[in-house]
């Protein structure tokens, strides 16, 4: 029977807290190497027709007019609209280089815009792309499909909506982070209430079937009570899905960061306490959490899938339509097929260059063994529906469950006398307590990490 119950412990939280991986793959993109390159990459798009599967589709846009300070994603910043028709070519390249390699009649059943801000692009550009994707692949219809996209409020135009949904969207993710003037002018994202709810307003009119809001709890000046007010604003709002995301401080690694002062941000005391009320009032106001700082309404088809046990994830992150192969288009895109991962050229002039000379723009990758896919099932299973069944794994992978993972089951051991999981019968079952742990749960799985925790020990 599915739990949906969720136990905040902050001591637990403060003693494993520690930036992990969020495990939309597995082996996840540090492990990504050069040594797979765009000939390997057609090898395994080929490969892939033989397994029938149908098609998950992920476009990178990365342009954006404005910069946020707390963002990490690959983006481009700039005012000049005319770069995204040069970007507009290059990707109508690539779809004709990838849909080339692939079944025409394998459909494509889930499709995602993100960036960067996708609605940078004009509404006539908005209509190119989605045309050359359905000119290239067959795209489900919209009754079945899942396909979404990522919108700035700020950069919507009086019809761009209305574009969207009849170019074939059903989904939207609008990102809002806060609804606090004071923390927007610090992250320099200022977007009105007006601007935010009139677009979840419209986007509902137009028969869009489920939206996303994004959230962010650890940025500069928030506090308790200030990010209470944002989740009244968003339960009064009632979109069907939220993501709330705790904001990393790595102003080494992110230039934009530098400009959030240090000093401006919630301690970690604080940051607990806004993760611990954001908990306690969505659960209150019907959404179920689905792990991973994204929550969804209880008759939402995520929620839903999670308690029938067919939830999944991919690197587009929860999702019911997990189980394909997914094909990724655009700079620093992804590609994942059962044979291994392809990442494109992550700057915009490798990306060009490589589609001038007629080939695919990939810049690395990883391929996966037998080891690898086996301990991808096994994080999935535990981060979408919090346990380990042993007896099955060694009916379905030919293993013995409690010999494969002794190293494994000795750590959770000390993991069960905290109280995260439970261990009985080759059952491995996250409690409710460990449920917003379950990136260092799966952490103990992850074969890569522990080689790279024993050179660096080597090392000392």
């Amino acid at each position: 029977m599915f739990d949906n119950r969720v136990e905040f412990d902050a001591a637990l939280i403060s003693r494993y807290d520690g930036n992990g991986p969020r495990y939309t793959s597995y082996p996840t993109a540090m492990e990504f190497s050069p040594a797979v390159g765009a000939e390997q990459c057609r090898t395994w798009l080929r490969q892939s027709n033989q397994g029938h599967r149908p098609l998950s589709l992920y476009v990178h846009v990365p342009f954006c007019a404005h910069v946020c300070y707390f963002c990490a994603c690959n983006k481009v910043v700039t005012a000049d609209r005319g770069r995204a028709e040069a970007y507009l070519e290059s990707l109508q390249r690539e779809i004709h280089l990838r849909a080339a390699l692939l079944d025409p009649e394998r459909r494509v059943e889930q499709l995602h815009w993100g960036g960067g801000t996708p609605t940078f692009l004009s509404d006539a550009q908005l209509r190119q792309l989605m045309g050359m994707l359905g000119e290239s692949f067959n795209l489900a219809p919209d009754d079945s499909g899942e396909f979404s996209v990522e919108i700035d409020p700020r950069e919507l135009r009086e019809n761009t909506l209305a574009v969207l949904r009849e170019s074939g969207f059903n989904r939207i993710s609008l990102g809002v982070q806060d609804f606090n003037p004071e923390v927007q002018r610090a992250v320099h994202r200022v977007q009105s209430d007006t601007q935010t709810l009139g677009a979840l307003r419209q986007a509902r009119e137009l028969g869009f079937r489920s939206i996303n809001v994004d959230l962010m709890y650890g940025l500069p000046l928030q506090t308790v009570e200030s990010f209470s007010a944002t989740l009244d604003t968003v339960i009064e709002a009632r979109p069907e899905r939220l993501s709330v995301f705790g904001y990393a401080h790595l102003p080494e690694r992110f230039r934009p960061q530098r400009r959030i002062h240090s000093e401006d941000l919630p301690d970690a005391r604080s940051r607990l306490e806004i993760l611990a009320l954001t908990v306690d009032r969505l659960t209150a106001a019907g959404y179920q959490y689905i792990g991973m700082d994204h929550f969804a309404l209880v008759d939402d088809e995520l929620a839903k899938a999670q308690r029938n046990g067919t939830l999944q994830r991919n690197f587009q992150g929860y999702s019911t339509h997990a189980d394909a192969d997914l094909i990724g288009m655009g700079v620093s895109a992804i590609s994942a097929t059962a044979a291994g991962f392809c990442q494109n050229q992550v700057s915009l002039d490798a990306y060009y260059h490589d589609l001038d000379a007629g080939r695919l723009p990939v810049a690395r990758g990883v391929s996966l063994r037998q080891d690898d896919r086996l301990r991808a099932f096994v994080i999935q299973q535990l981060i979408c529906h919090n346990r380990l069944d042993g007896a099955r794994l060694e009916a379905e992978q030919g293993i013995r469950f409690e010999a494969y993972f002794a190293t494994e089951l000795e750590q959770l051991r000390v993991m069960q006398a905290d109280g995260l999981v439970e261990l009985e019968q080759q059952q491995v079952l996250v409690t409710p307590r460990g449920r917003l742990l379950i990136r260092n749960i799966c952490a103990l799985f992850d074969a890569y990490r522990r080689r790279s925790a024993r050179a660096c020990a080597a090392m000392i």
